[in-house]
Protein backbone atom coordinates (compact mmCIF):
# COMPACT_ATOMS: atom_id res chain seq x y z
CA UNK A 1 0.00 0.00 0.00
CA UNK A 2 1.51 3.47 -1.07
CA UNK A 3 0.92 6.81 0.30
CA UNK A 4 1.93 10.20 -0.97
CA UNK A 5 4.30 11.94 1.51
CA UNK A 6 3.69 15.85 1.86
CA UNK A 7 6.39 16.10 3.94
CA UNK A 8 8.67 14.68 2.10
CA UNK A 9 10.49 12.20 4.01
CA UNK A 10 9.39 12.82 7.38
CA UNK A 11 7.07 9.70 9.02
CA UNK A 12 5.00 9.77 12.06
CA UNK A 13 7.26 8.52 14.53
CA UNK A 14 10.19 11.50 13.50
CA UNK A 15 9.56 13.82 16.62
CA UNK A 16 9.41 10.59 18.83
CA UNK A 17 11.72 10.50 21.36
CA UNK A 18 14.89 8.41 21.39
CA UNK A 19 13.71 6.01 24.40
CA UNK A 20 10.40 5.56 23.67
CA UNK A 21 11.30 4.70 20.01
CA UNK A 22 11.96 0.96 20.53
CA UNK A 23 8.54 0.55 21.70
CA UNK A 24 7.09 1.82 18.06
CA UNK A 25 5.77 -0.77 15.53
CA UNK A 26 7.55 -0.71 12.18
CA UNK A 27 4.17 -0.73 10.75
CA UNK A 28 3.81 3.02 11.71
CA UNK A 29 7.22 4.08 9.67
CA UNK A 30 5.96 4.07 7.03
CA UNK A 31 3.09 6.83 7.24
CA UNK A 32 3.44 10.45 7.17
CA UNK A 33 3.11 13.19 9.72
CA UNK A 34 -0.53 13.16 10.79
CA UNK A 35 -2.02 17.11 10.09
CA UNK A 36 -1.23 19.24 13.37
CA UNK A 37 -5.39 19.96 12.85
CA UNK A 38 -5.69 16.78 13.86
CA UNK A 39 -3.64 16.99 17.10
CA UNK A 40 -5.57 20.30 17.71
CA UNK A 41 -9.23 18.12 17.62
CA UNK A 42 -8.10 15.84 20.13
CA UNK A 43 -6.60 17.82 22.63
CA UNK A 44 -10.37 20.34 22.56
CA UNK A 45 -12.39 17.31 22.08
CA UNK A 46 -10.07 15.19 25.35
CA UNK A 47 -10.58 18.81 27.27
CA UNK A 48 -14.61 18.46 27.20
CA UNK A 49 -14.48 15.06 27.77
CA UNK A 50 -12.14 15.67 31.11
CA UNK A 51 -14.43 18.83 32.32
CA UNK A 52 -17.82 16.65 31.99
CA UNK A 53 -16.95 13.26 33.01
CA UNK A 54 -14.97 14.40 36.09
CA UNK A 55 -18.02 16.66 37.29
CA UNK A 56 -20.44 14.21 36.30
CA UNK A 57 -18.79 11.39 38.28
CA UNK A 58 -17.90 13.44 41.34
CA UNK A 59 -21.63 14.00 41.30
CA UNK A 60 -22.62 10.44 41.14
CA UNK A 61 -20.20 9.64 44.09
CA UNK A 62 -21.06 12.35 46.13
CA UNK A 63 -24.63 11.75 45.75
CA UNK A 64 -23.98 7.51 46.99
CA UNK A 65 -21.88 8.69 49.12
CA UNK A 66 -23.79 11.21 51.00
CA UNK A 67 -27.18 10.10 50.86
CA UNK A 68 -27.82 7.30 52.75
CA UNK A 69 -30.87 5.81 51.17
CA UNK A 70 -29.30 5.26 48.02
CA UNK A 71 -26.06 3.19 49.71
CA UNK A 72 -28.08 -0.54 49.01
CA UNK A 73 -26.32 -3.25 47.18
CA UNK A 74 -26.45 -2.95 43.77
CA UNK A 75 -25.62 0.85 43.72
CA UNK A 76 -22.26 0.18 44.82
CA UNK A 77 -22.05 -1.24 41.46
CA UNK A 78 -23.11 2.14 40.34
CA UNK A 79 -20.60 3.88 42.92
CA UNK A 80 -17.64 1.57 41.84
CA UNK A 81 -18.52 2.30 37.89
CA UNK A 82 -18.34 6.63 38.01
CA UNK A 83 -14.99 5.86 40.36
CA UNK A 84 -13.08 3.59 37.19
CA UNK A 85 -14.71 6.85 34.56
CA UNK A 86 -13.31 8.93 37.21
CA UNK A 87 -10.23 7.14 37.34
CA UNK A 88 -9.87 6.78 33.64
CA UNK A 89 -10.40 10.86 32.73
CA UNK A 90 -8.67 12.30 35.95
CA UNK A 91 -5.11 9.70 35.09
CA UNK A 92 -4.84 9.88 31.26
CA UNK A 93 -6.41 13.02 29.73
CA UNK A 94 -3.67 15.30 31.31
CA UNK A 95 -1.05 13.30 29.67
CA UNK A 96 -2.77 12.99 26.22
CA UNK A 97 -3.55 16.76 26.73
CA UNK A 98 0.59 17.61 26.85
CA UNK A 99 0.93 15.04 23.86
CA UNK A 100 -1.02 16.42 21.87
CA UNK A 101 0.26 19.91 22.33
CA UNK A 102 3.95 18.25 21.53
CA UNK A 103 2.39 15.59 18.91
CA UNK A 104 4.39 12.76 19.99
CA UNK A 105 4.66 10.72 23.86
CA UNK A 106 7.13 13.26 25.63
CA UNK A 107 6.65 10.89 29.01
CA UNK A 108 8.95 8.38 28.32
CA UNK A 109 8.43 4.64 28.26
CA UNK A 110 7.57 3.80 31.90
CA UNK A 111 4.90 6.41 31.52
CA UNK A 112 3.55 4.49 28.05
CA UNK A 113 3.13 1.55 30.00
CA UNK A 114 1.30 2.86 33.39
CA UNK A 115 -0.67 4.65 30.87
CA UNK A 116 -1.76 1.18 29.03
CA UNK A 117 -2.35 -0.35 32.09
CA UNK A 118 -4.53 2.34 33.59
CA UNK A 119 -6.34 2.90 30.30
CA UNK A 120 -6.99 -1.05 29.93
CA UNK A 121 -7.62 -1.57 33.69
CA UNK A 122 -10.70 1.02 34.09
CA UNK A 123 -11.95 -0.35 30.96
CA UNK A 124 -12.16 -4.08 31.75
CA UNK A 125 -13.02 -2.96 35.50
CA UNK A 126 -16.49 -0.88 33.71
CA UNK A 127 -17.29 -4.24 31.39
CA UNK A 128 -16.83 -6.76 34.43
CA UNK A 129 -19.41 -3.99 36.96
CA UNK A 130 -21.73 -4.13 34.28
CA UNK A 131 -21.90 -8.01 34.48
CA UNK A 132 -22.68 -7.63 38.40
CA UNK A 133 -25.42 -5.31 37.32
CA UNK A 134 -26.46 -7.09 34.51
CA UNK A 135 -26.88 -10.12 36.87
CA UNK A 136 -28.29 -8.33 39.59
CA UNK A 137 -31.50 -6.90 37.61
CA UNK A 138 -31.67 -10.56 36.15
CA UNK A 139 -31.52 -12.01 39.75
CA UNK A 140 -34.15 -9.82 40.78
CA UNK A 141 -36.65 -9.52 37.79
CA UNK A 142 -35.97 -13.25 36.68
CA UNK A 143 -35.89 -15.01 39.79
CA UNK A 144 -38.14 -12.69 42.07
CA UNK A 145 -38.30 -13.38 45.65
CA UNK A 146 -36.76 -17.02 44.88
CA UNK A 147 -34.03 -14.82 44.44
CA UNK A 148 -30.76 -14.83 46.82
CA UNK A 149 -31.29 -11.04 48.39
CA UNK A 150 -27.72 -9.29 47.45
CA UNK A 151 -26.06 -8.23 50.50
CA UNK A 152 -23.96 -4.87 50.93
CA UNK A 153 -20.61 -7.26 51.43
CA UNK A 154 -21.18 -9.41 48.99
CA UNK A 155 -21.48 -6.48 46.78
CA UNK A 156 -18.04 -4.67 47.89
CA UNK A 157 -16.60 -8.25 47.74
CA UNK A 158 -18.05 -8.88 43.77
CA UNK A 159 -16.70 -4.76 43.29
CA UNK A 160 -13.43 -5.62 44.57
CA UNK A 161 -12.87 -9.09 42.48
CA UNK A 162 -13.83 -6.54 39.07
CA UNK A 163 -10.82 -4.42 40.24
CA UNK A 164 -8.62 -7.37 40.95
CA UNK A 165 -9.30 -9.32 38.01
CA UNK A 166 -8.69 -6.15 35.69
CA UNK A 167 -5.80 -5.21 36.87
CA UNK A 168 -4.64 -8.64 36.82
CA UNK A 169 -5.22 -9.10 33.12
CA UNK A 170 -3.80 -5.68 32.34
CA UNK A 171 -0.63 -5.93 34.19
CA UNK A 172 0.37 -9.21 32.01
CA UNK A 173 2.16 -6.88 29.68
CA UNK A 174 4.13 -5.24 32.54
CA UNK A 175 5.62 -9.16 33.00
CA UNK A 176 6.18 -10.54 29.58
CA UNK A 177 3.00 -11.98 28.25
CA UNK A 178 1.82 -9.23 25.64
CA UNK A 179 2.84 -5.08 25.47
CA UNK A 180 2.11 -1.87 25.47
CA UNK A 181 3.26 0.45 22.59
CA UNK A 182 2.56 3.56 21.44
CA UNK A 183 -0.89 4.15 19.53
CA UNK A 184 -0.75 5.60 15.37
CA UNK A 185 -0.73 9.19 16.85
CA UNK A 186 1.70 9.01 19.00
CA UNK A 187 -0.54 10.59 21.69
CA UNK A 188 -1.21 7.45 23.52
CA UNK A 189 -0.11 4.04 24.42
CA UNK A 190 -2.40 1.06 24.30
CA UNK A 191 -2.39 -2.81 23.84
CA UNK A 192 -0.20 -3.58 20.72
CA UNK A 193 -2.15 -5.24 18.03
CA UNK A 194 0.57 -5.01 15.44
CA UNK A 195 3.44 -7.24 16.52
CA UNK A 196 3.86 -10.45 14.80
CA UNK A 197 4.95 -11.95 18.05
CA UNK A 198 2.98 -15.08 18.68
CA UNK A 199 3.48 -14.01 22.37
CA UNK A 200 1.71 -10.38 22.12
CA UNK A 201 -0.80 -12.25 19.43
CA UNK A 202 -1.58 -14.69 21.77
CA UNK A 203 -2.40 -12.19 24.46
CA UNK A 204 -4.20 -10.04 22.55
CA UNK A 205 -6.70 -12.81 20.96
CA UNK A 206 -6.95 -14.10 24.78
CA UNK A 207 -7.81 -10.71 26.20
CA UNK A 208 -10.42 -9.60 23.57
CA UNK A 209 -12.17 -12.75 24.46
CA UNK A 210 -12.13 -12.80 28.00
CA UNK A 211 -12.91 -9.14 28.70
CA UNK A 212 -15.04 -8.16 25.66
CA UNK A 213 -17.08 -11.48 23.91
CA UNK A 214 -17.82 -13.50 26.88
CA UNK A 215 -19.06 -10.32 28.80
CA UNK A 216 -21.37 -9.79 25.66
CA UNK A 217 -22.58 -13.40 26.13
CA UNK A 218 -23.14 -13.29 29.49
CA UNK A 219 -25.11 -9.96 29.51
CA UNK A 220 -26.94 -10.96 26.13
CA UNK A 221 -28.19 -14.07 28.33
CA UNK A 222 -28.99 -12.28 31.32
CA UNK A 223 -31.46 -9.72 29.22
CA UNK A 224 -32.75 -12.57 27.03
CA UNK A 225 -34.20 -14.06 29.85
CA UNK A 226 -35.22 -10.23 31.78
CA UNK A 227 -37.00 -9.75 28.40
CA UNK A 228 -38.56 -12.69 28.15
CA UNK A 229 -40.08 -12.45 32.17
CA UNK A 230 -41.08 -8.73 31.51
CA UNK A 231 -43.12 -9.71 28.20
CA UNK A 232 -44.83 -12.58 30.54
CA UNK A 233 -45.33 -10.51 33.59
CA UNK A 234 -47.01 -7.74 31.19
CA UNK A 235 -49.17 -10.55 29.45
CA UNK A 236 -50.46 -11.28 33.13
CA UNK A 237 -51.12 -7.94 34.46
CA UNK A 238 -53.40 -7.41 31.20
CA UNK A 239 -54.80 -10.95 31.37
CA UNK A 240 -55.76 -10.48 35.02
CA UNK A 241 -57.07 -6.53 34.41
CA UNK A 242 -59.39 -7.71 31.61
CA UNK A 243 -60.98 -10.54 34.02
CA UNK A 244 -61.35 -7.65 37.15
CA UNK A 245 -62.93 -5.75 34.06
CA UNK A 246 -60.18 -2.73 34.89
CA UNK A 247 -57.55 -1.16 32.38
CA UNK A 248 -55.05 -1.58 34.69
CA UNK A 249 -53.51 -3.09 37.64
CA UNK A 250 -50.85 -0.31 38.07
CA UNK A 251 -52.78 1.13 41.07
CA UNK A 252 -51.35 -2.43 42.34
CA UNK A 253 -48.46 -1.75 45.30
CA UNK A 254 -46.29 -4.96 44.17
CA UNK A 255 -47.68 -4.47 40.71
CA UNK A 256 -45.84 -0.96 40.41
CA UNK A 257 -43.03 -2.45 41.91
CA UNK A 258 -42.45 -4.72 39.35
CA UNK A 259 -43.13 -2.38 36.51
CA UNK A 260 -40.38 -0.10 38.25
CA UNK A 261 -38.03 -2.84 37.96
CA UNK A 262 -38.57 -3.48 34.28
CA UNK A 263 -37.94 0.19 33.92
CA UNK A 264 -35.18 -0.04 35.73
CA UNK A 265 -33.81 -2.82 33.76
CA UNK A 266 -34.57 -1.08 30.48
CA UNK A 267 -32.05 1.77 31.30
CA UNK A 268 -29.75 -1.15 32.62
CA UNK A 269 -30.16 -2.06 28.70
CA UNK A 270 -29.21 1.05 27.51
CA UNK A 271 -26.02 1.99 30.10
CA UNK A 272 -24.84 -1.66 28.74
CA UNK A 273 -25.41 -0.92 25.02
CA UNK A 274 -23.55 2.83 25.04
CA UNK A 275 -20.90 1.04 26.57
CA UNK A 276 -20.42 -1.52 23.94
CA UNK A 277 -20.78 0.95 21.32
CA UNK A 278 -17.84 3.57 23.32
CA UNK A 279 -15.82 -0.37 23.71
CA UNK A 280 -16.37 -1.48 20.30
CA UNK A 281 -14.27 0.41 17.75
CA UNK A 282 -11.52 -0.45 20.50
CA UNK A 283 -12.28 -4.18 19.37
CA UNK A 284 -12.64 -3.55 15.54
CA UNK A 285 -9.00 -1.73 15.62
CA UNK A 286 -7.42 -4.69 17.43
CA UNK A 287 -9.25 -7.19 15.54
CA UNK A 288 -7.85 -5.77 12.47
CA UNK A 289 -4.42 -5.14 13.78
CA UNK A 290 -4.30 -8.72 13.36
CA UNK A 291 -6.41 -9.61 10.36
CA UNK A 292 -5.30 -7.07 8.45
CA UNK A 293 -2.95 -4.38 9.31
CA UNK A 294 -3.10 -2.22 6.08
CA UNK A 295 -6.48 -0.76 6.46
CA UNK A 296 -5.16 1.00 10.21
CA UNK A 297 -4.02 4.39 9.73
CA UNK A 298 -2.34 6.76 12.69
CA UNK A 299 -5.73 8.36 12.10
CA UNK A 300 -7.93 5.26 12.09
CA UNK A 301 -6.64 4.15 15.41
CA UNK A 302 -7.73 7.68 17.13
CA UNK A 303 -11.32 6.62 17.05
CA UNK A 304 -11.33 3.86 19.63
CA UNK A 305 -9.74 6.64 22.04
CA UNK A 306 -12.27 9.23 21.07
CA UNK A 307 -15.09 6.50 21.44
CA UNK A 308 -14.46 5.04 24.63
CA UNK A 309 -13.76 8.69 26.21
CA UNK A 310 -17.11 10.04 25.37
CA UNK A 311 -18.57 6.82 27.87
CA UNK A 312 -17.01 8.12 30.92
CA UNK A 313 -19.18 11.50 30.17
CA UNK A 314 -22.60 10.13 29.05
CA UNK A 315 -22.83 7.19 31.77
CA UNK A 316 -23.71 9.86 34.79
CA UNK A 317 -25.90 11.55 32.07
CA UNK A 318 -28.17 8.12 32.21
CA UNK A 319 -28.11 7.93 36.20
CA UNK A 320 -29.42 11.54 36.75
CA UNK A 321 -32.21 11.36 34.03
CA UNK A 322 -32.99 7.70 34.66
CA UNK A 323 -33.45 6.85 37.88
CA UNK A 324 -36.11 9.29 39.97
CA UNK A 325 -34.62 8.53 43.31
CA UNK A 326 -31.19 9.53 42.11
CA UNK A 327 -32.43 12.95 40.85
CA UNK A 328 -34.33 13.71 43.56
CA UNK A 329 -31.52 13.71 45.89
CA UNK A 330 -29.24 15.32 43.50
CA UNK A 331 -31.81 18.66 43.65
CA UNK A 332 -32.11 18.48 47.30
CA UNK A 333 -27.87 18.81 47.20
CA UNK A 334 -27.80 20.49 44.70
CA UNK A 335 -30.96 22.71 43.88
CA UNK A 336 -29.58 24.90 41.91
CA UNK A 337 -29.61 22.39 39.15
CA UNK A 338 -33.18 21.90 38.57
CA UNK A 339 -34.17 23.65 35.95
CA UNK A 340 -38.10 24.32 37.14
CA UNK A 341 -40.58 23.21 39.98
CA UNK A 342 -43.05 20.40 39.42
CA UNK A 343 -46.05 21.61 37.75
CA UNK A 344 -48.93 19.34 38.78
CA UNK A 345 -50.68 17.24 40.97
CA UNK A 346 -49.64 14.10 39.94
CA UNK A 347 -46.23 14.93 39.48
CA UNK A 348 -45.77 16.49 42.63
CA UNK A 349 -47.13 13.58 44.44
CA UNK A 350 -44.84 11.10 42.72
CA UNK A 351 -42.06 13.44 43.52
CA UNK A 352 -43.53 12.89 47.56
CA UNK A 353 -43.97 9.68 46.89
CA UNK A 354 -40.49 9.44 45.88
CA UNK A 355 -38.96 10.91 48.36
CA UNK A 356 -40.76 9.23 51.42
CA UNK A 357 -39.30 5.74 49.47
CA UNK A 358 -36.01 6.99 49.65
CA UNK A 359 -36.07 7.36 53.12
CA UNK A 360 -37.85 4.28 54.45
CA UNK A 361 -36.90 1.81 51.70
CA UNK A 362 -33.64 1.00 51.29
CA UNK A 363 -34.12 -1.71 49.28
CA UNK A 364 -36.22 0.80 46.42
CA UNK A 365 -33.24 2.93 45.08
CA UNK A 366 -32.06 3.74 41.54
CA UNK A 367 -30.26 0.12 40.88
CA UNK A 368 -29.56 -0.52 37.23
Amino acid sequence: MSYTNPYGNYTVIDTVPEDVIHLVSNHWYSFPPLNTMWYGLIAFYVALCTVFSLTGNVTVIYIFMSTKSLQTPANYFVANLALSDFCLMFFMCPPLLVNSYYGTWVWGPYACQLYGVIGSGTGCTSIFLMMCISYDRYNVIVKGIGAKPLTKGSAIFQSLMCWVVSMSWTLMPLFGWGRYAPEGNMTACGTDYLSEDFNVISYVAIYCTWCYFIPLFFIIICYWFIVAAVREHENNMRAQAKKMGVKSLRGDADAQKKSNDCKLAKVAMVTVSLWFIAWTPYLIINMAGLCNKSMITPLFSIWGSVFAKANTVYNPIVYAISHPKYKTALYQKMPFLQCAPESNEDDTKSSTTTNDDARLKDNDTFQI
